[in-house]
């Protein structure tokens, strides 16, 4: 399966279960519809932490974001594995103190 899908999949079960108010059947028989796979662990992690899938894809589609923001600033310097050690290297950060330090990497601050 495709991941884009899976992902899209998981944001609508973990939206279906915290703001739909889905029982775990539902979400089960969405997940069975729409993947072929009932994935009924995943589907307890949704219920246990809330917006779980639903953080993970905002913060993957920001990552893409300062990637590519990077890149078109930097051109021909941009170093990927630089660019992975500065998502890493301060550890889990609000999204938007990220932004800064990808920031300051593409202007050769660091």
């Amino acid at each position: 399966m495709d991941l884009e899908l899976l992902r899209a999949i998981r944001c609508v079960v973990d939206t279906g279960i915290h703001t739909k108010h889905w029982t775990f059947e539902q979400a089960v028989q969405y997940m069975t519809k729409a993947s072929g796979k009932s994935n009924e662990g995943e589907i307890v992690r949704y219920i246990l932490w809330p917006a779980q899938a639903i953080s993970y894809y905002v913060g993957y589609l920001k990552i893409l974001e300062l990637r590519k923001k990077a890149k078109e600033k930097l051109g021909g310097k941009f170093d990927l594995k630089k660019f992975h050690h500065i998502l890493l290297e301060s550890g889990q950060l609000p999204l938007r103190m990220l932004e800064k330090q990808v920031e300051g990497y593409a202007v050769g601050k660091t």
